[in-house]
Formats: C-alpha cells, sequence, structure tokens
C-alpha cells in the first residue's frame, strides 16, 4: 500500500514540475540560458514556489490532526499537486514572447526532469509529508544544473556550426562589414544594407541577430555565391565577446555607432563599453579596412584612444570640423528627417523617411560608410529617399481613425527615448494629444534611477499624458515628470496589456502615441508561483 501510495504521489509531482518547469524555462530562455542571471533575478524577484509548497505545508497540518488516517494527508497532497499541474499557464501558448521549445530547450527540459527523479526517490521514501518542500524548491535550480551538464555538449554543437559557418564565408569571401555600437546599430545596418543593395547584392543579418549562433545560422541558411556585400550586427555581451564574432565574420571594415550605457549592468563602466566595442576595430585595423566611427564615441578614452592612433583606418562622422562626414544641419519634418552632409570637399543634401533627431547620425554613418565602399554619394542620395522604416524603431503609423502610432518598442537607450520624445511635439496634430506608453529602459544597474529622472524631465516638454507600465520600477522618471509637467496626467498600468485597454477606450483622432520599449514577460509579468 506505502508503495502504491508513493508512486501515486511521485506521478502527481512530476506532473506538476513537469508544467511548471516551462515557465522557469520560460524565464531561463529570456536570461538567455545564463545561470547566473537567472539565478539572481529568482533571488532578486522572490520567484520561490509558494502554491505548492503551502499545498505541502497543509497536507503536513492535516497529518497532524489526530485520528486523521495516514492515507488522507498523502491524498491531499496527490490532489494538490494535480490541481496546481491542471491550472499552471503554459508559456509556449501565453506570453508576448512564447516559450520557444527549440533542441536545446528541450535538452535542458528533459534532463532537468531526469535530475528531479532522484530527488523525488529520496521523498518517497521518507515518512515526512513536508520532505517535499525540497524537491520544490529545487525545480528551477536543475535546469541550471542541466546547463551545466549538458554545456560540454553544447559548445561541441555550436562549434560544429561555427566552422561551417566560418568555412562557407572563407570559400564565397563576401566583402564583411561589422556593425557594433551601444545602440543605433540594428537602424545603421538596415540603412547601410539598404545603400548597399541598390548597387550590388547584399546580405544582412536581419532583425536584432547579432550573437555567434545567430550569426552562424544566416551564414549556413541564407548567405549565397551572388551576395557581394554580408553585412553583420555584431553585439556586445561583456569583454571578447566582439573578438569572438570577428573570429567567425572576420571583418573587411567596420562601423561604430555608439558608447553608451545600454546593458550597463554588464560591463559596470563605459570604458569598458568602449574596449570591448573597439575590438572590431582592431579586427579592421589587421584587414587593413576602414572604420566608421561616430564622433560621440570619442567622449571615452578608449575610442579616443584608438581613433587618434589610427588616423588612416578611422572615418569620423558627426558635427564636428574634424569630422570626415559632417552633418551641417539637421531638420525634422513631418515627411521624416533631413541633413545635410560634407564629405570630400562637396555638399549633399539627404532625405529620408525616417523619423527622430537621432537619425542623422545614423544618416551620416550609413552615407559615409557607403560611400568609403565605392557608392557614388549621388547613388546613396537616391537610396536613402527611399530608405525603409525599421520595424518598431520609431516606426511611425499613421491610422485611418486619425491616430499617430510612432513604435519604437525595440528603443533601449537613453539617447534614443529622448529623440523620440522630441518627435512627439513635431509629428502631432492640432488639438491632438501627446502620449506616451513606456515602461522605461533596463539594464541600467546602478544609474537606473539617475537615467530615469533625466529622461522624465524631457518627458515633461513632449508629453501631456503619461501611461507608464509596471510603474514601480520607474519612480524616478515619474516623479521628474510630474515634477516638471504642468497639467500633464499619469495613468499607470500594471502591464502593456492593461495600458492598450486603456488606450482602447480614450484615443481619439488627432492623438499621437509613443509606444516606447516593450518589457519581455521577464521583467513585466507579475508571476504567481
Amino acid at each position: 500500500m506505502e508503495i502504491a501510495l508513493s508512486f501515486v504521489t511521485a506521478l502527481a509531482f512530476m506532473a506538476f514540475f513537469l508544467r511548471r518547469q516551462l515557465v522557469y524555462l520560460h524565464l531561463f530562455q529570456q536570461d538567455e540560458y545564463d545561470n547566473g542571471r537567472f539565478l539572481k533575478g529568482l533571488f532578486e524577484r522572490r520567484l520561490f514556489d509558494r502554491k505548492a509548497s503551502l499545498v505541502a505545508l497543509a497536507a503536513t497540518l492535516v497529518g497532524l490532526v489526530p485520528g486523521v488516517p495516514g492515507l488522507v494527508p498523502h491524498m491531499a497532497l496527490v490532489v494538490g499537486f494535480v490541481a496546481l499541474a491542471a491550472t499552471e499557464t503554459d508559456p509556449r501558448v501565453v506570453g508576448k514572447k512564447k516559450l520557444a521549445m527549440t533542441a536545446r530547450a528541450k535538452r535542458i527540459y528533459w534532463l532537468s526532469a531526469g535530475c528531479m527523479l532522484p530527488v523525488v526517490a529520496l521523498s518517497c521514501l521518507s515518512d515526512a509529508i513536508y520532505s517535499w518542500l525540497v524537491p520544490v524548491q529545487l525545480i528551477p535550480t536543475l535546469l541550471t544544473v542541466a546547463n551545466l551538464l549538458l554545456s560540454p555538449f553544447e559548445n561541441r554543437i555550436q562549434r560544429k556550426y561555427w566552422l561551417e559557418a566560418s568555412d562557407k564565408l572563407k570559400q564565397l569571401q563576401p566583402t564583411i562589414i561589422g556593425i557594433t555600437g551601444s545602440y543605433g546599430k540594428s537602424t545603421v545596418k538596415h540603412i547601410f544594407g539598404h545603400i548597399l543593395s541598390t548597387v550590388d547584392s547584399t546580405l544582412i543579418t536581419p532583425g536584432s541577430i547579432n550573437t555567434s549562433m545567430g550569426i552562424s545560422r544566416i551564414v549556413r541558411e541564407k548567405l549565397q555565391r551572388h551576395h557581394k556585400f554580408f553585412v553583420v550586427e555584431m553585439g556586445a555581451y561583456g569583454p571578447g565577446s566582439i573578438s569572438r564574432l570577428c573570429e567567425l565574420s572576420p571583418p573587411h571594415h567596420g562601423i561604430v555607432t555608439a558608447i553608451g550605457p545600454a546593458h550597463y549592468e554588464r560591463f559596470k563602466s563605459l570604458d569598458a563599453v568602449a574596449r570591448t566595442k573597439f575590438e572590431l576595430g582592431e579586427a579592421v585595423l589587421a584587414a587593413n579596412g576602414k572604420l566608421m566611427v561616430a564622433e560621440s564615441c570619442r567622449a571615452r578614452a578608449p575610442a579616443r584612444e584608438f581613433c587618434d592612433a589610427h588616423p588612416d583606418t578611422v572615418v569620423l562622422t558627426g558635427e564636428s570640423d574634424d569630422a570626415a562626414c559632417r552633418i551641417v544641419s539637421t531638420r525634422q519634418t513631418r515627411e521624416g528627417t533631413e541633413v545635410d552632409l560634407a564629405w570630400r570637399g562637396e555638399s549633399f543634401s539627404v532625405k529620408a523617411p525616417l523619423y527622430g533627431p537621432h537619425q542623422a547620425g545614423n544618416i551620416c554613418l550609413a552615407f559615409a560608410a557607403a560611400c568609403t565602399l565605392g557608392v557614388p554619394p549621388q547613388t546613396a542620395v537616391l537610396a536613402l529617399k527611399g530608405a525603409p522604416q525599421v520595424s518598431h524603431r520609431l516606426e511611425v503609423r499613421r491610422q485611418s481613425d486619425g491616430i499617430t502610432i510612432v513604435d519604437d518598442a525595440y528603443n533601449s537607450n537613453p539617447e534614443g527615448f529622448a529623440s523620440a520624445l522630441e518627435l512627439l511635439s513635431v509629428l502631432v496634430e492640432p488639438g491632438g494629444r501627446r502620449i506616451l506608453v513606456t515602461p522605461g529602459i533596463v539594464e541600467l544597474g546602478e544609474i537606473h534611477d539617475e537615467v530615469h529622472g533625466r529622461l522624465g524631465a524631457v518627458a515633461a516638454r513632449h508629453v501631456d499624458v503619461l501611461v507608464p507600465v509596471l510603474p514601480d520600477r520607474i519612480r524616478s522618471f515619474i516623479s521628474a515628470f510630474e515634477e516638471a509637467a504642468s497639467g500633464a496626467s499619469v495613468v499607470p498600468c500594471a502591464t502593456f496589456a492593461a495600458a492598450s485597454d486603456w488606450m482602447a477606450g480614450n484615443l481619439r483622432a488627432g492623438d499621437i502615441v509613443l509606444l516606447e520599449n516593450d518589457l519581455p514577460d521577464l521583467y513585466e509579468s507579475n508571476i504567481r508561483l
């Protein structure tokens, strides 16, 4: 009887485990399978199991009641586990960015289940109901255990794909241009790639793909013999990360868009960010290529030292007289951005259907890079007239109901945020309201409050209605906004879904709405475990 009861309890627990582990796996995947960040996040957000723990404690208390048969607390435990399994949400079908059960995710998931089995067996051997608290609380940690056990295997798989991609690049020999920066790299990549595509076949890494595995997949699946140019976005997740990407796809030329506090939490200092970004410069230098650099990067010593040491390699862009491609003037219109550029003794007037004051710098970088690679300047000017808006990056959509949506959901940097706020005042219709929906910026670490306080003050000049999503995390933004804004409204919303409901019932013709950044479920969802 006891063996059968233990077996039923184990089955009920594993049914609960398999559902609950999907929730944790969803978070783990959004943390890029980084064991340290995942465990730290669990601790900081207190994501310890409460429901199943209460079930185990309640069943224990039932067993302490005099006269209650020993079978009852065990059955209470079984019923509790089954009920939790039946009511647990499935992140594969629920969530803004759903859990993707990739081959790697499946391996981690099922190995964690295998690691749980001996723990469950030990609990079955114990007569104490409360012993089930141990496997309950171990559930998320077993993901990190499985990830560690699988790391040699994952490394071999990644190495295989890495080598296949590297060999293909060596065989096809496209001209490779690497793009990195704290922000702006995806936008510059799309603008620059668009210009290049007007003169020859060009492949760019799509979307925000900027890791070794993402780049390897694009090379293996998309790169063809007819592609002359391959534009590669390179993301930095710590010192040495750009160097590793340059080993995979050795750049002939490069672009550095900005040095800023994006991912500051990982780097701890802007000089560390600069050193990492200019690993691209070292690779370009070795290839005797050209490195286009936004002059704002020179504010950091490592970037300035590189530029000063290699003037023949660096093509500086910006507003100063030192810039090889100089921004003479900029105008923001309802049709986009107009920039007057000075390049090699000539003047060029560029118009692009791209929005935001910061786009002048992006356009300047893309123009200089294209011309450096041999694109005639007038060809670049013509190409920029048809530059497509970049999805979710200050993408302006004028709706048939008279409402304008400015979708900047993929933005996560202070400069772009401030630029987007200024755009509201340019595009708002007479009598319309300027509305900001935002959860703020993530991964700012110790400068979180400072940056958000500064942005809140900027928002006060350009926003009539502030809709803060998950307002508790951006109190400094809201306080600065309320202090500086006169007569503005604040409508706090717990989730983006709640903000969407508010907009559905309150927007009217003439309004303009800025959707600034969108938190993944990892940050926004109020998970109850």
